[in-house]
């Protein structure tokens, strides 16, 4: 994998070089440079609204009870969209726009959320009170642990009862 990311961290920049240039070549230096420019200005904008819109749509699933978990993976692709516009380049733009397209970015989320529950890269637990109706989250198939335990996340810790301390009278002095 570090073999990867080093390869296209050398090849990518290499062939935004080389395509700027061979554009450079057809249309001239300053319509190439408006170009990357315009599709910054235009990609933020619209990265801008898309992520509002992707934010109100957790804040929707919170509100009814469900974790956004979709929502969450959109947002990192978003995230990666931005990254990828404010790159100089025609080829990181290409693929920053297409990130930004809700019916290519939400399937493509889901996938990358699918491939990393599965791996077990990403655990997702999730909290639900012992009323019937379940609590702030309720629990969904990519919530359920990997081992198939369907008794819930266990969370480790101390605590100090306040009401036995409160109700406890001390002893008189001796």
């Amino acid at each position: 994998m570090r073999f990867v990311l080093l390869l296209a961290f050398i090849l990518v920049p290499l062939a935004e070089i080389a395509l700027l240039i061979e554009v450079g070549r057809h249309i001239g230096i300053l319509a190439t440079v408006a170009i990357v420019v315009l599709t910054a200005i235009l990609g933020t904008t619209l990265l801008r609204q898309q992520g509002f819109a992707v934010l109100q749509r957790a804040s929707q699933s919170l509100q009814t009870g469900r974790m956004p978990l979709d929502s969450v993976a959109e947002g990192v692709l978003l995230l990666i969209a931005g990254a990828f516009l404010l790159a100089p380049g025609l080829i990181t733009d290409t693929i920053g726009f297409l990130l930004l397209i809700p019916p290519i970015r939400r399937p493509f989320a889901k996938w990358v959320l699918k491939r990393l529950v599965e791996s077990g890269a990403v655990h997702v637990s999730v909290f639900t009170s012992g009323e019937a109706g379940g609590g702030p989250f309720r629990s969904g198939p990519e919530s359920r642990p990997p081992d198939g335990d369907d008794d819930g996340p266990v969370i480790e810790g101390e605590f100090e009862r306040l009401d036995e301390k409160t109700s406890r009278k001390k002893p008189p002095p001796r």
